[in-house]
């Protein structure tokens, strides 16, 4: 098996780094397995560089990171997938080992594993969207559509939302699958800072994780600075999980959900890790969310 390259890396003049995740499958970035062993040899070249400041954003002009790949996770084994699913936790968590303050720069569509990926950066920073071709402008996506093909988060999405949404929208989102626009995710807050023009995104994340560098003494030890057992959210979170917790619970991966974000709570987050792990891979093979993936990538080809 051929060594994994580095992503691009590029270190300004102030030691602000910035990795860019090149497209892997033509114009889009999907979550393969040799792109996340890509992130992984990146991620640990990156604690080596002792940067100021780092910032993750795409090299896809069209998407941030559009997801998993869901037809290597259609074709995996109930042992395959767990070590999918673990390998990339532990790639992702590389992220919460950095010393000092991170920020995904978000061009486009954040969706599933994508999302996941980058609310493991203290801070999200988004770009409006740009002109089409047809010079239209199309507000894109962000969110964890996982249960709209009645599955549910794998990377620490039902963990990672409700830190950085208000608590009783995230679990009804992401029990349903619900996404957001680009415009509601600024207005709702989930986006730290929106930079003023797509070609500004990446100055403004610098600025940003140059402003709070206090956010990587939160994760000393080893897990995201927001998410639901930190206690900006722990309360908030609770009281929504009994709120919504009839409405979120009326499928099967309502109840997936759900069952991570109560772990989370009760016992941490590696704990949560391993209940999505396990859920994902039930729901996966059910049915439902054979049926629902079969139907997705048919309709895709």
């Amino acid at each position: 098996m051929p060594t994994p390259q580095l992503l691009p890396v590029a270190l300004d003049a102030e030691n602000i780094a910035v990795i860019t995740i090149e497209p892997n499958q033509g114009p889009m970035v999907i979550l393969d397995l040799p792109l996340i062993q890509r992130l992984e040899v990146t991620f640990k070249h990156a604690l080596t560089l002792a940067p100021a400041g780092l910032v993750l954003a795409s090299g896809s002009g069209r998407v941030f990171i559009a997801g998993a790949d869901l037809k290597s996770i259609d074709a995996m084994s109930q042992p395959e997938l767990e070590a999918y699913l673990r390998y990339g936790q532990e790639v992702f968590g590389l992220l919460c080992q950095i010393p000092c303050a991170t920020a995904a720069a978000i061009n486009g569509a954040a969706l599933g594993g994508g999302l996941e990926l980058a609310m493991h950066c203290d801070g999200l920073i988004a770009s409006p969207p740009a002109p089409g071709k047809d010079g239209a402008i199309r507000p894109y996506p962000i969110g964890l559509p996982e249960a709209g093909l009645c599955i549910c988060p794998g990377w620490g999405g039902t963990n990672l939302l409700p830190a950085r949404l208000d608590p009783d929208e995230a679990l009804l989102r992401t029990c349903t699958g619900r996404t957001m626009t680009i415009d509601e995710a600024v207005a709702k807050g989930v986006i730290d800072l929106l930079a003023d023009a797509p070609e500004g995104l990446i100055p403004t994340a610098k600025a940003w994780v140059k402003a709070n560098a206090h956010h990587a003494g939160a994760r000393r030890d080893g897990q995201p600075s927001r998410w639901i057992g930190r206690n900006a959210s722990r309360n908030r979170t609770t009281i929504a999980y009994t709120t919504v917790h009839d409405e979120c619970a009326a499928t099967d991966w309502g109840k997936a959900c759900l069952r991570g974000v109560a772990t989370g709570l009760e016992h941490g987050w590696q704990e949560a890790l391993r209940v999505e792990r396990e859920e994902l891979n039930r729901l996966r093979a059910a049915p439902a969310g054979k049926g629902a993936i079969t139907a997705f990538l048919n309709k895709g080809k």
